[in-house]
C-alpha cells in the first residue's frame, strides 16, 4: 500500500463521501459539511462533475490512498471481519436504543406512593370537630365543637377543615379543595386503589363535603332567605371585637376559648355558591356507589345552583368578598376577583353529576363571558380564585370522549384551543419565568409559588393522558410549533420532583418526605407540644418565636415555597415561606397521583355515567 498527498484544488478529480464519526447508535452518518468529518475515497464511486462536492474547500485537506490488493484471501478475510464488526456495532446500537431507560425528566425517582399517603395525611391534621380516634395524626384532638353557636348565629358548623396554620375555617377554599380532590379520584381512582389510598382520600372528601352541606341553608316554606356561611373564626379585622382571635393568638385549636364569629352571606354571593355546587357535584360522583349519600349531595347542589343562576340572570350576582358581612374577613386571605368562572365551573360539574343539559347549556353559553372576566394576573393559572383553565380542560375532555356536536361544538372547540394554548404557556419560558432551579413562576408577584406549580403539573399530566387515550402524539401551539406528549410529561414530573427535593437546596418542600424538609412550619398544632396541658395564647407566643424544631411532624404539608431565586427560610414566623394550606395541598395530591406509576390508570368514561345524548342532538 502506498500513499501520496494532494492539495485541495485537486479534490475534483475524485468522488468523495463525507461521514461523521461513530454516532450514539453506532453508525457512520452522512455529513452535511466537510467540517468535523473524514473523507473516504476508495475510487469505487462514479465521479461527479456537478454539485457542491466538485467545489474546492477553503477549510479541508484531502489525502489520497491507492489500495493495492496483493492477496485475495487476506482481502476477503478483511472484508468479512469489517462487515462483522460493523454489524455488531449496529446491533449493539439498536439494542441500546430500544432498551428501557430511566429518565428523571419523564418519571420520578421519588417514592410517589409514600408521597401520596403523606400529602393526604396533611388533611387529617387539619380536621375540625369530633376528631376520629383512628386518625394517623396523634397530636390532634376534638376542637371547635361550638362552631356556629354564637350570640348572632345558631347553626351547626362543627366539622370541616382549618385552612392553614391558623384556626380559621374558610368555606371558599374548602369547597375548591373538595372539588379538586374529587376530580383526582374521578380520573385516577384505580391508581388510588392500587396503592391502598382510595378509602383514605374518600374519607377526606366525605369530611369536607359533609361540612359543605352544613354551610348551605336553603330557603324554607316561610320564604326565609338563602344562607351561606363563608367563615368560622376571626382574623381580627373587626375593631368592634378586640381581643384574642385566630390570627393574633398562637394556640392549638383544642385549647381555643376565645370568641369565634361566623360570617354570613345570602344567595347573591355567586362565586361562593358556584364553588360549593362544584364540590358537592364532584363529590357525588366519587360516592356514586353510595346512592343515598350521592343523591343528597346532588340535590343540595341543584338547589343552590338554581338560586345562584337566577341571581346571575337578574344581574344581582356579586363576589362574596364585596359583601362586608359575608367576605369582609376573608378579603386579606381569599379575595375573589369574579364569579362567572365559579358558576361555569359549578354548572359543568353539575352536568356530569346529573346528566341534565340545562347545566351544560349555562356553562357553554357563559364560558366566553367568564374568559373575558379573567384578570391578567390569573391567565393560565388554576387555583382557588380561577377555575377557567380547569373548566376548559373538563369541556375539552367532553369534546374528546363524548362529543355532543350541535349546539356545543363552538364552546367545546374554544375550550380545546384554550387548553392547547395553556399547555404551550407551561412549556414556553416566554410566557412564564422559572427559578434557576426550574420551578415555574405562574404568579411571581403573589408568592407561594408551589401551589400554582402543583396544579400546572396536574393539568399537564392529565391532558397528556387524554391525548394518549386519543392516540395523539401532541398538540399545536402556533402554525409552526407544537408540543409532544413527552414534553408534557417532562414538565409535569419536573415540577413534582422540584417540590419533593430536586432543587438547588436539595430540600423537600413536603414535610416529612425525604431526609431534608422544613422543620419549623408555620402551624399552631405542629409547633406546640401535645402534652395534655392547656397552653394559653401567651404561652403559644413562646413557641411561635422559638428557634427549636416543631415538636410534631406535620406529615405531608406542602409549605408555601421558595422565592424567585430558589431561596428559602425555614422560620416559623415567616409564613410566606413555611405556611401550608388545604388548597395548596389539594393541588399537590392531584399532581402526585397523576404522575404516580408508569401505567395510564385513567378512567376514560366513568365521568360520563349520567350523561346521555341530548335529545336536541340530531
Amino acid at each position: 500500500m502506498t500513499g501520496s498527498s494532494t492539495s485541495a484544488s485537486d479534490a475534483d478529480k475524485y468522488s468523495a463521501t463525507y461521514v461523521h464519526a461513530i454516532s450514539e447508535a453506532g453508525r457512520l452518518l452522512p455529513s452535511a459539511s466537510k467540517w468535523n468529518s473524514i473523507e473516504l475515497d476508495f475510487k469505487v464511486l462514479p465521479q461527479s462533475s456537478t454539485g457542491y462536492d466538485s467545489l474546492p474547500s477553503a477549510y479541508s485537506k484531502s489525502y489520497d490512498y491507492e489500495l493495492v490488493i496483493t492477496d485475495k484471501a487476506h482481502y476477503k478475510r478483511f472484508l468479512y471481519i469489517s462487515l462483522t464488526v460493523a454489524f455488531l456495532i449496529l446491533a449493539l446500537g439498536l439494542v441500546l436504543h430500544f432498551l428501557p431507560r430511566k429518565n428523571h425528566h419523564h418519571e420520578s425517582s421519588k417514592n410517589l406512593s409514600l408521597a401520596v399517603n403523606q400529602a393526604i395525611t396533611f388533611f387529617d391534621a387539619q380536621k375540625s370537630g369530633n376528631y376520629p380516634s383512628k386518625s394517623p395524626i396523634k397530636f390532634r384532638g376534638s376542637s371547635g365543637l361550638r362552631d356556629g353557636n354564637t350570640r348572632n348565629t345558631r347553626a351547626d358548623l362543627v366539622g370541616g377543615f382549618y385552612d392553614s396554620g391558623n384556626n380559621i375555617k374558610f368555606t371558599f377554599p374548602t369547597a375548591y379543595t373538595i372539588t379538586l380532590l374529587s376530580w383526582s379520584v374521578i380520573e385516577y381512582h384505580q391508581k388510588y386503589a392500587d396503592i391502598g389510598e382510595l378509602e383514605h382520600i374518600k374519607d377526606i372528601i366525605r369530611w369536607g363535603s359533609d361540612y359543605l352541606l352544613k354551610v348551605f341553608v336553603a330557603p324554607n316554606a316561610t320564604s326565609e332567605p338563602t344562607i351561606l356561611y363563608s367563615q368560622v373564626g376571626s382574623a381580627g379585622n373587626d375593631t368592634r371585637n378586640p381581643g384574642s382571635n385566630d390570627i393574633n393568638c398562637w394556640q392549638r385549636p383544642e385549647d381555643m376559648s376565645y370568641y369565634r364569629p361566623v360570617s354570613v352571606c345570602d344567595e347573591t354571593a355567586s362565586d361562593l355558591a358556584g364553588e360549593i355546587v362544584a364540590a358537592l357535584s364532584a363529590a357525588s360522583i366519587v360516592f356514586k356507589e353510595e346512592n343515598e349519600h350521592s343523591q343528597r349531595l346532588t340535590k343540595a347542589a341543584e338547589k343552590l345552583y338554581g338560586i345562584a343562576e337566577k341571581k346571575d340572570k337578574i344581574h344581582k350576582a356579586v363576589t362574596y368578598t364585596t359583601i362586608d358581612a359575608c367576605g369582609g374577613e376573608a378579603r386579606k386571605f381569599y379575595n375573589s376577583s369574579g364569579y362567572k368562572d365559579e358558576l361555569v365551573w359549578g354548572g359543568t360539574w353539575l352536568f356530569f353529576a346529573t346528566g341534565n343539559y340545562t347545566y351544560l347549556d349555562y356553562a357553554t353559553t357563559n364560558f366566553a363571558a367568564a374568559s373575558n372576566n379573567e384578570t391578567i394576573a390569573d391567565k393560565g393559572i388554576f387555583y382557588w380564585n380561577n377555575k377557567l383553565t380547569a373548566t376548559a380542560a373538563l369541556l375539552t375532555r367532553l369534546r374528546f370522549f363524548h362529543d355532543l356536536g350541535f349546539p356545543y361544538e363552538k364552546a367545546l372547540g374554544l375550550s380545546s384551543e384554550m387548553t392547547d394554548q395553556l399547555m404551550c404557556s407551561y412549556l414556553s419560558e416566554q410566557n412564564f419565568n422559572r427559578t434557576p432551579g426550574g420551578l415555574i413562576l405562574l404568579r411571581p408577584d403573589y408568592g407561594e409559588p408551589l401551589q400554582f406549580a402543583a396544579t400546572a403539573s396536574f393539568l399537564s399530566k392529565l391532558y397528556k393522558d387524554y391525548l394518549t387515550l386519543l392516540g395523539r402524539s401532541g398538540g399545536n401551539c402556533t402554525k409552526y410549533d407544537g408540543f409532544s406528549l413527552e414534553m408534557l410529561q417532562s414538565f409535569s414530573i419536573s415540577q413534582v420532583n422540584y417540590i419533593l427535593g430536586d432543587n438547588p437546596r436539595k430540600m423537600s418542600y413536603m414535610v416529612g418526605f425525604g431526609d431534608h424538609y422544613p422543620t419549623k412550619v408555620h402551624h399552631r398544632s405542629a409547633s406546640i407540644p401535645w402534652d395534655g396541658q392547656f397552653h394559653s395564647c401567651a404561652e403559644g407566643d413562646r413557641w411561635l418565636h422559638s428557634q427549636d424544631r416543631n415538636p410534631n411532624i406535620l406529615w405531608g404539608a406542602m409549605v408555601a415555597g421558595p422565592d424567585h431565586f430558589d431561596g428559602f427560610s425555614d422560620e416559623r414566623d415567616k409564613p410566606w415561606f413555611t405556611e401550608p394550606s388545604i388548597a395548596s395541598n389539594a393541588g399537590l395530591v392531584a399532581a402526585l397521583i397523576a404522575n404516580h406509576a408508569p401505567n395510564l390508570g385513567l378512567d376514560q368514561m366513568g365521568i360520563f355515567e349520567k350523561v346521555q345524548l341530548d335529545s336536541r342532538v340530531p
